[in-house]
């Protein structure tokens, strides 16, 4: 698609800057971790914890996680097999690294971050005070996904875009 190459070459110097903090070991293997944790052990266990905090709520809590997480899944997963965006470190080989194994083909968009941005929104919601370990977090799991030349900026930006309406939805409709 032209407006994606386009959209690519437009990024590549960022892309590039971002993702050379990954060619020192310490910030690769710290970026690697961040990014495995955000596959889905950190938010299980932050679930958990919101989960048990809940008490009688416990069962609500759960099934609107559920349903956001599902949501979130549904949604990029349409979006990666409609506009196929190639991650930068395949479109631009030889100019970006790529820091570790993706989960899938495609980049457009991430979903790492979508999900970050997502649980930190709700779990926030219901536990307010963990909000200074989930903004962080929610941060260094987007910074990876550039760091590790998986996605462009845009791909993490629209992932958090979608990850907060999602979640926002999602608590409106339950409050």
């Amino acid at each position: 698609m032209v407006v994606i190459d386009y959209f690519d070459d437009l990024e590549l110097a960022a892309c590039r800057r971002i993702n050379a903090l990954s060619r020192w070991r310490g910030v690769k293997a710290f970026f690697s971790a961040v990014s495995r944790l955000g596959d889905y052990p950190a938010w299980v266990g932050f679930g958990l914890v919101c989960a048990v905090q809940q008490g009688a709520n416990a069962p609500t809590f759960v099934v609107q996680t559920l349903l956001t997480a599902g949501a979130g899944i549904l949604i990029y997963k349409l979006l990666k097999q409609r506009l196929v965006r190639e991650r930068p470190y395949i479109r631009h080989h030889g100019k970006i690294t790529c820091g570790t194994a993706p989960l899938d083909r495609y980049s457009f968009p991430s979903g790492h971050t979508l999900h970050a941005v997502s649980f930190a929104v709700l779990y926030g919601f219901y536990e307010p005070l963990m909000l200074f370990v989930l903004i962080p977090f929610a941060l260094l799991v987007a910074a990876s996904r550039v760091i590790l030349g998986l996605h462009y900026p845009s791909d993490v930006l629209v992932g958090a875009g979608l990850g907060g309406a999602i979640a926002t939805t999602s608590v409106l409709l339950v409050a």
